[in-house]
């Protein structure tokens, strides 16, 4: 099958599934800890506007909305997979911490701030659904990051992650409403968040053949 292989000034372009999230008409979502920030650097001396140029130019995106941080615990330093995603082409899900005393509270307060400022397509704001997040889980004194915006699409079934929380309902009726075409099913990942990672971490879409 026909490959390519993404270059900035020379080198490969380094850019994993978890770190970007689409709408399928144009628009991108990543966050700047992630991409930009010096720690675990993927692309050192490339910057914020060649991002976004290899962005359109090997994905086709036309817009690139760019949230702050991501969640507490996350070894990859910023996926957007565990704080925000899109579940059509004009509507995302954005995680919220309610406890001002978790280190979560102050980072995703402010991703709910930008996104007020972000913009679709055709100038008009996106619709921003709220889903909470769990208690804190830890294994071995060290925070695991937790979040029901890992879930995973398929073509007729949205499976979510669960954490043996009181929010585990609350967050799969908030998909459910939002997927009213997919089956919503929960997935105990309170063994699997020790991996540091859930549902949309461990999968890989194949297309469709044809």
């Amino acid at each position: 099958m026909p490959s390519f292989e993404p270059s900035i000034n020379g080198k490969h372009l380094v850019l994993e599934g978890g770190s970007i999230d689409v709408n399928g008409e144009g628009l991108l979502l990543t966050t700047e800890e992630c991409l930009l920030s010096e720690v675990q650097q993927r692309n050192p001396g490339v910057s914020e506007q060649q991002l976004e140029q290899a962005f359109h130019h090997f994905l086709g995106i036309e817009q690139t909305l760019w949230l702050n941080r991501g969640c507490a615990g996350d070894d990859t330093h910023g996926h957007i997979d565990d704080i925000c995603r899109f579940v059509n082409a004009k509507t995302l899900v954005l995680v919220r911490e309610k406890n001002p005393r978790d280190e979560n509270y102050k980072p995703l307060a402010e991703n709910w701030e930008r996104i007020k400022d972000l913009r679709l397509e055709d100038g008009a704001k996106p619709e921003v659904v709220e889903l909470p997040m769990p208690a804190p889980l830890s294994f071995d004194g060290v925070r695991l990051p937790a979040s029901y915006a890992n879930f995973y699409i398929a073509n007729e079934v949205v499976l979510a992650p669960t954490f043996n929380d009181p929010n585990d309902r609350k967050a799969l009726s908030i998909l459910a409403e939002l997927f009213p075409k997919h089956t919503v099913s929960g997935i105990h990942c309170g063994d699997f968040i020790w991996g540091l990672g859930a549902l949309h971490c461990m999968t890989q879409q194949q297309p469709k053949a044809g």
